[in-house]
């Protein structure tokens, strides 16, 4: 069957945050990680099923959603987590959070790689934990980033260290890590004994013509000898963010305990009567098959935005969008001062995107391109607009 992604959904005025955050009704949202596409058939189907009986009271969760989470990654990804390794909560930062809280050690110190997710550094500092930040190489002339893994070892040799929080694929900078990469990491970690919180969420955007796939990272830890645990969900690939759910993998039965003691302790022990029917459905054939025709639409768009990008604006580079669907711009020629500069933008051009310093990277901006093409073009002239114009008054 072949999938519709042209068509344009409104979505202002249904209590949505891309879009009803912004009361400039002419403001096109791209910012917040968010899709403009409707979730695939067969989750709509379900989830129209499951609202017909009418009751909706507290769910319990069977064992097809986990035997759902196993068949797909051993199926598409390569992965079979065990079904005792696996708990449930209500996303995936909650599920970041609530690790951490569990197996933070003596030090209270979690290493990360930045730019990173917002989110992340809230997590750490909800838990009262102390921040390293790993920067990541930005190569503007090849629009690539890389870890310098010598001083990543440096940093995580500190026995404050106890947790390296893993972004794979990587948001913002579009990387999604090699073998090589990920083996590094793993032995890093597991020399220093620093247990790794890989979150995985955008693990379903891979650009097709990149030649390597996302690869899980719990497999190449075992065989290092680290100490893991994973977060993921569907929410990103299957736009369901407002189902709220997401699972974790964790093989330390010891570990496993803690963290489900403080998924409880945060309260968000508890996912809603739609949340696990989404996930069973979304993860099946037919859910795969819209998938990998929405992952090959998004990335037909990004090569039209950033064509759009070099022939208007050459001197400021895009990254190399591996996976996500979020094109990271260097703009630090124009000004560091991102986030006022997006603000500008959007009062101005009436287009919404995130200035880095949100991501602990100044000098850049963070576009959400994950919409129907027309919306992305039209989106992507107003903010070669803005950025011409602040080129123009240096």
């Amino acid at each position: 069957m072949t999938y519709d992604f042209d068509a344009l959904i409104t979505r202002r005025g249904t209590e949505c945050v891309k879009w009803d955050a912004c009361p400039d009704s002419e403001t096109i949202p791209m910012w917040v990680a968010d899709m403009d596409f409707a979730t695939a058939p067969c989750v709509q189907r379900a989830i129209a099923e499951r609202a017909q009986h009418g009751a909706f009271g507290y769910t319990l969760v069977p064992e097809s959603f986990y035997q759902s989470i196993i068949d797909w990654n051993a199926r598409r990804h390569g992965w079979r987590p065990q079904r005792e390794w696996m708990l449930y909560t209500s996303g995936v930062v909650p599920a970041v959070s609530a690790i951490i809280k569990a197996i933070k050690g003596a030090g209270d110190t979690v290493c990360t790689l930045t730019p990173a997710y917002n989110c992340f550094f809230s997590s750490i500092r909800n838990n009262g934990c102390r921040l390293v930040e790993e920067p990541l190489r930005w190569h503007p002339a090849t629009g690539a980033y890389d870890i310098d893994f010598d001083h990543l070892a440096t940093v995580l040799a500190d026995e404050r260290v106890t947790i390296f929080l893993l972004c794979n694929p990587h948001n913002p900078s579009g990387r999604v890590w090699r073998r090589d990469e990920l083996e590094r990491i793993a032995a890093i970690c597991a020399e220093h004994g620093v247990a790794v919180l890989s979150d995985e969420i955008h693990c379903e955007f891979v650009r097709p013509d990149l030649g390597r796939p996302y690869l899980p990272f719990a497999p190449i830890a075992a065989e290092a000898g680290c100490d893991w645990v994973v977060a993921n969900a569907p929410n990103k690939a299957f736009n369901t963010a407002g189902l709220q759910t997401a699972y974790i993998v964790c093989p330390d039965a010891t570990r496993r305990a803690a963290i489900d003691r403080a998924i409880n302790d945060n309260e968000v022990c508890d996912i809603n009567v739609f949340s696990h029917v989404a996930l069973r459905a979304a993860y099946t054939a037919e859910g795969e098959e819209w998938l990998d025709q929405l992952v090959a639409y998004i990335y037909e768009g990004y090569s039209r935005f950033r064509q759009m990008m070099a022939e208007a604006l050459p001197q400021l580079p895009v990254a190399d969008l591996e996976g996500t669907y979020l094109p990271w711009v260097d703009v630090s020629s124009v000004t560091t001062a991102t986030s006022a500069l997006a603000q500008s933008i959007r009062k101005h051009h009436h287009v919404w995107v995130n200035g880095g310093e949100m991501y602990g990277q100044a000098g850049f901006l963070r576009v959400n391109i994950a919409c129907p093409h027309a919306l992305m073009e039209e989106g992507t002239r107003r903010l070669i607009a803005g950025l011409r114009e602040a080129m123009a008054k240096g």
